[in-house]
């Protein structure tokens, strides 16, 4: 059960829990209604209305995954966000490296940070946004949505936060067996966004476009990607591609 400490503003959730991690439980679980300098991937922010959305970080302390696997982490927390989504509606899929989508529509966004001890993960912190009760975007962030625009429901939020952060701890118990990230990973795979064996639109950092099929993505997190125009698998690291995503208004 995750040691939840709610406060109503922080600058960011993910800094406040690693300038804490070396005297808090594993499983402390920082939320905070308002972030004045939350962040996601490639220092994006994050657009949430104080008091609508679940808006946390998760302390982890020594995770048994050995550091070339770290993307384990990030498999294991966005599949977990999707287990709890999926009680109340269907259709999320994970945007590699580890978004969440509905449809072509973001409802979350996933920041991992882990700190090394040598060979081995000290502590993982996992920042995370989901969109639960906003009912409007006011941003230029491309096609948020969220669980009560989807439902039509509004929901609890700390219940939410209660489910989203036992869901964390159960995908992150890690034996260190090569089962279990196996396991992982084919789940993570099934649940890939635009993983259908069809072409879909990609773009490289200078604005170059093309086809691609995913074909897989590697233990180390490494996108693999067939290009249509001559069958060829190129390997992508993350901020290396993206993905062409129309913005679109939720009706």
């Amino acid at each position: 059960m995750p040691n939840i400490i709610i406060l109503q503003e922080l600058t960011s959730t993910s800094d406040f829990l690693k300038r804490t991690a070396a005297t808090a439980d594993t499983g402390t679980m920082i939320c905070a209604f308002r972030q004045t300098a939350g962040r996601g991937q490639k220092g994006n922010s994050w657009e949430a209305e104080p008091g609508k959305n679940a808006t946390f970080s998760i302390l982890l302390k020594n995770p048994k995954v050995a550091v070339k696997k770290q993307f384990a982490l990030s498999e294991a927390v966005s599949l977990a966000i999707v287990d709890v989504l999926e009680q109340y509606a269907t259709g999320f899929k994970i945007k590699w490296p580890n978004d969440v989508y509905y449809g072509d529509r973001k409802i979350s966004g996933i920041l991992i940070e882990n700190s090394l001890a040598g060979d081995a993960i000290d502590y993982t912190v996992a920042g995370v946004g989901v969109n639960i009760n906003q009912q409007l975007f006011t941003s230029d962030a491309p096609n948020p949505v969220s669980l009560t625009q989807i439902t039509g429901e509004f929901y609890d939020l700390m219940a939410m936060l209660e489910q989203l952060g036992e869901k964390i701890e159960h995908y992150c118990d890690f034996d260190g067996s090569t089962k279990q990230l196996k396991a992982l990973h084919e789940r993570y795979l099934a649940h890939l966004y635009r993983n259908d064996g069809e072409p879909h639109p990609f773009v490289l950092p200078d604005g170059t476009r093309f086809d691609a099929t995913i074909d897989d993505v590697a233990l180390d997190g490494t996108l693999k990607l067939r290009h249509s125009s001559n069958g060829k698998v190129r390997n992508y690291r993350f901020k290396e591609v993206g993905f062409v995503i129309n913005k679109v208004k939720f009706l």
